[in-house]
């Protein structure tokens, strides 16, 4: 069909590399070579051409034509484009548009600068949308919106997800505030469309600038980009006129946004279509069902049963399991993630200033249903370390979490926290930025929460900064982790003036596993028969992956409401 619609279309697919006649199949002269305009190195364009037009020597992306993206993406044969003729309109009567239209539909083959449709991505039905940057540098004019406003409401009556591959040089100048409106229609659109409950993926290309970026490019569910695509509401020159100041390198790139919080990943074209394919995997609801039928006879016995495990008795001191909590050779919550779920796939930043290394979260599949992970992470080594903060959360964090646990609301996805840190971060840029707003509001949120809630303390659970984790349905603690108002050695300092009585505090604070199973704050302690390490952390999941089938077999039952009731209720026993 795809080959069809190239025969049909008068184009030019990166005239770099191709040339095309009037009629027929592009003409591509073998053995061509050209020069890299990234590069500047000489390279065989049909190297460029089998390498997803990639150049094969600086893995510079060149821009795509909007049916090549689509072959690149869609099945074989399973893409049907919708609203392909759109009628042109001038309500400035601006001088001279008419002819740029024209020009523009001579040039790439299209009627505006979006091809919108239906498909297939690896067998999984999508509605997608792709931006030409041929076509009056993709700028969004009243047809553009058009076109993605009845993409995106066609998707939501028939509940299907949409992918937008974002492309622009801003708004369509022609059409004045015209071309402003269409912001805030293609953004009332997504809105519906996500209170439907349906996924919106949005992919970040080069360049995607200007009005397009203030709507629907930065409203996906999940945001994902190119690497190195320019991506920012001014261009980099008109900042540099406007402060007079020459920009740093990378500003504005796809990395740069990665680190700052606004991009969930960063997706090399080759592997585009297959991330996709996760996704749409990931964000399927039936998956949950079969979760249920599956554990059917494990769901009738755990109904309303309350279990826990009581530890043998040991010789440990408290502040021996305060010291094995913190063990360098303690597994860390990714280690535990990957031991449980299938297909984790990690999400980044908060959407409004930065990633945070010390919270991993995003999606994955338990024993073939669709989860959230989130888990505070610490480093392995003095370097990876310092990259997350030694597991102390700043603000940004926790609204990362939160922004992850919101979601999956949204898509009635069951959570999953990994508790380990010695307390949220308590810097100065912590304070700034609201430590004590971000807590707050992850407590406020995390009790509403629709669907089951899961917290499981591994190593240490500090304070507030724990907290702002463990607001759950059901809170764990592995047989060796703590969980306290603040550390042993905080506590001896305030109480008995002395930090060096942090033995002593540790034995009256009441903080293993143990003493808070008796205290009745906890619902299970998983055993360590021996300390958890590299070597029998596969012992221990399996132990972990047993209860959480009995976890999820139980509360999947409940509506919204009793969960939330639930949780509710456990709290205010306390």
């Amino acid at each position: 069909m795809l080959k069809e619609m190239f025969k049909k279309t008068y184009t030019l697919i990166d005239s770099k590399y191709r040339t095309v006649e009037k009629t027929g199949e592009p003409n591509i002269p073998e053995g061509l070579w050209k020069k890299c305009n990234k590069c500047c190195q000489p390279i065989y364009a049909e190297d460029v051409r089998n390498n997803h037009y990639v150049c094969p020597k600086c893995k510079g992306y060149f821009r795509v034509h909007a049916f090549q993206r689509i072959e690149m993406t869609a099945d074989p044969g399973t893409f049907e484009e919708w609203d392909k003729e759109m009628e042109f309109e001038n309500p400035l009567d601006f001088p001279g548009y008419e002819k740029k239209i024209a020009a523009a539909r001579e040039k790439t083959g299209l009627s505006e600068a979006i091809v919108t449709g239906v498909c297939e991505i690896n067998g999984l039905k999508a509605v997608i949308g792709v931006c030409d940057a041929g076509f009056i540098m993709s700028s969004m004019g009243h047809a553009v919106g058009e076109k993605i406003a009845r993409a995106v409401e066609r998707a939501t009556a028939e509940k299907l997800p949409v992918i937008l591959f974002a492309c622009s040089g801003g708004a369509r100048m022609q059409e004045g505030i015209v071309s402003l409106m269409q912001m805030a229609k293609t953004s009332a659109a997504l809105k519906r469309h996500h209170k439907a409950g349906q996924l919106y993926i949005s992919v970040l290309t080069d360049p995607t600038t200007g009005g397009v970026t203030a709507s629907f490019a930065m409203l996906g569910d999940i945001i994902l980009a190119e690497p190195g695509a320019l991506i920012g509401f001014a261009g980099p020159r008109v900042i540099e006129q406007t402060i007079g100041q020459k920009l740093p390198e990378g500003f504005q790139r796809a990395e740069f946004l990665l680190e700052h919080g606004f991009v969930d990943k960063i997706v090399p074209r080759e592997e585009m279509k297959e991330i996709l394919t996760s996704i749409l995997k990931l964000h399927n609801p039936h998956n949950k069902e079969c979760f249920c039928v599956d554990n059917q006879e494990t769901n009738e016995n755990a109904c309303g049963k309350k279990s826990g495990f009581w530890p043998k008795k040991t010789k440990r001191s408290p502040w021996d399991t305060v010291q094995l909590s913190r063990s360098a050779d303690r597994p860390v919550a990714s280690d535990y993630i990957h031991q449980l779920f299938d297909d984790f796939m990690e999400f980044a930043g908060d959407r409004y200033f930065k990633d945070d290394g010390a919270i991993v979260g995003g999606i994955a599949s338990f024993h073939g249903m669709p989860v959230t992970v989130i888990g505070q992470e610490k480093g392995k080594n003095t370097k990876d370390n310092i990259r997350r903060n030694f597991g102390m959360p700043s603000p940004e964090g926790y609204r990362k979490a939160l922004r992850l646990m919101k979601q999956a609301e949204s898509f009635n996805r069951p959570i999953i926290c990994f508790v380990d840190t010695p307390g949220a971060f308590c810097g100065l840029e912590a304070e700034e930025r609201g430590q004590g707003e971000a807590i707050a509001r992850n407590l406020f949120e995390m009790a509403d929460l629709t669907v089951p809630v899961l917290s499981i303390v591994i190593g240490e659970g500090g304070s507030g900064g724990a907290l702002a984790m463990a607001v759950g349905n059901e809170v764990w603690m592995m047989e060796n982790s703590i969980y306290s108002i603040l550390s042993p050695e905080g506590f001896a300092s305030i109480l008995y003036k002395d930090s060096k009585k942090a033995n002593d505090a540790a034995r009256v604070m009441k903080i293993t596993a143990k003493d808070l199973m008796d205290l009745g704050l906890i619902e299970r302690v998983i055993p360590e028969e021996e300390p958890a390490c590299a070597e029998n952390i596969s012992e221990i999941a399996r132990e972990m992956d047993r209860a959480m089938i009995e976890f999820f077999a139980g509360y999947l039952t409940m509506t919204k409401e009793e969960l939330t009731n639930q949780r509710y209720d456990r709290f205010r026993r306390m």
